[in-house]
């Protein structure tokens, strides 16, 4: 009998990938001086004395009073950051959405002069406000409006902006259009068809996503206290510049938290939803 051949068929090209993918990244490597050595906690070097600090984390009654205060103006500069940014986002999306242009489902498909010359300059904007790092509109608005969580809340908010319409626009745009160009076709506003006819098709993926850039905007906000917006950032950044290992623990171990809680709300949300 012949013995069937058990050799993988894909193995040499997967090879061969795994030899391209390692040649291509070690350059990258080498020049970004990357040495995984000193990342172990030896006590005879400065990580191994750094990561000692960090026990026990810092639990008196005073700095746990800031930390809270820290903690309440990091949740509000990511939500008010966030509600300005779906202030923008909203009107946005749907006016870059392709498929809710309900004046070319009303005339079989042939989009309206007035939606295009509204759409490229929106898209446009939106690309623009999200190509920008909110950490970059930090430190400009720290510099326009000073210190303090102000910068920090503008900064998300027209970032976010950009992020938030840009994937509005293209959920409205996957979801079944039929259910809002029927509304149409049988008298309905264009504000009753998207109501009715798109919004709960996607109320749930909309939802989904929207806590989880709040989510994003809690671990941003906490970066751009790095430069003097405020929060939890600016207080690690205090804490550091002493040489207050306890306190940074103290400080990563609530950001974690809050990270935590808000997950477990995307997903409450998300199962009353569905």
């Amino acid at each position: 009998m012949l013995k069937a051949d058990s050799r993988d068929p894909a193995a040499w090209p997967r090879l061969l990938l795994t030899l391209l993918a390692i040649a291509l990244l070690w350059p990258g490597v080498q020049l970004s001086e990357l040495n995984l050595g000193v990342l172990l906690p030896d006590s005879q070097n400065e990580m191994g004395r750094f990561v000692a600090q960090f026990w026990p984390p810092a639990h008196d009654q005073a700095f746990l009073q800031l930390l809270l205060k820290a903690t309440l103006q990091t949740l509000a500069i990511a939500t008010a950051g966030m509600a300005l940014a779906l202030v923008l986002a909203i009107p946005a999306g749907l006016i870059a959405s392709r498929a809710l242009s309900l004046s070319a489902a009303s005339r079989g498909g042939v989009p309206s002069r007035l939606g295009r010359l509204l759409r490229w300059p929106v898209r446009g904007l939106l690309i623009f406000l999200r190509s920008v790092p909110e950490i970059v509109w930090a430190l400009l608005f720290v510099r326009a409006v000073g210190l303090g969580p102000a910068a920090g809340v503008l900064a998300i908010a027209i970032t976010y902006s950009g992020m938030l319409g840009k994937v509005y626009a293209e959920i409205f745009e996957s979801t079944d259009q039929r259910p809002a160009h029927a509304l149409l076709q049988a008298g309905s506003g264009r504000l009753a068809a998207f109501a009715y006819g798109t919004l709960p098709n996607v109320a749930s993926e909309l939802l989904s996503y929207t806590v989880y850039r709040w989510e994003c905007a809690i671990r941003a906000s906490v970066v751009m206290g790095f430069v003097g917006a405020g929060g939890l950032g600016q207080q690690i950044d205090l804490s550091i510049r002493m040489f207050a290992g306890g306190e940074v623990a103290s400080i990563l171990l609530c950001f974690l938290i809050l990270v935590l809680a808000a997950d477990q709300l995307s997903r409450l949300l998300r199962w009353r939803l569905t």
